[in-house]
């Protein structure tokens, strides 16, 4: 068996799957995010105006060296090596990704952005942050510098790590 990609592309039915995927460290470009400097569209345009169509899925997945993550079982015909997934349910969703092969634990420190897939960069004990953030010089922070969204390991890190365990 083929080591599974770190670098994914999941189709529009798999949105909350990306959160896990990239708190555990994957590359996970959704198709509908609404930044996406990484990979552009067959036309190098932002796929954000809505769904796209099969054709530019399979059109972005062809320009770029990632796994298709879908739902879709005409898609997933479409395209080499696609991990097409049967369940509706995310949890069970992250269950049939264990069962191929998939590392399914938090990436600590943290890496990826879970809002927009960027690379997260750690924040200097002296930095400024929003108010909702916790202080940097008192619990390591992360910010994203694609869409500027801070993080920590805070209660929602610890629900997903119940998830993930509970798998």
């Amino acid at each position: 068996m083929t080591a599974p990609s770190d670098r994914l592309l999941l189709d529009a039915m798999l949105g909350q799957l990306a959160t896990y995927l990239r708190m555990c460290g994957y590359d996970a470009a959704y198709v509908l995010d609404r930044i996406d400097r990484s990979d552009r569209g067959a036309a190098g345009k932002p796929l954000d105006g809505g769904d796209p169509t099969d054709g530019e899925i399979v059109a972005r997945i062809r320009a770029s060296d990632r796994t298709l993550l879908t739902r879709d079982e005409d898609l997933a015909a479409r395209v080499d090596d696609a991990v097409r997934l049967d369940s509706l349910d995310v949890r069970d969703q992250l269950r049939e990704l264990r069962e191929a092969g998939y590392d399914l634990a938090l990436d600590d420190p943290p890496t990826r952005c879970s809002a927009c897939n960027g690379e997260l960069a750690p924040v200097d004990g002296e930095e400024s942050l929003p108010a909702y953030a916790p202080d940097p010089a008192e619990t390591d922070c992360w910010r994203c510098p694609r869409c500027g969204q801070v993080f920590w390991k805070g209660s929602h890190w610890d629900d997903v790590a119940a998830t993930l365990a509970a798998l």
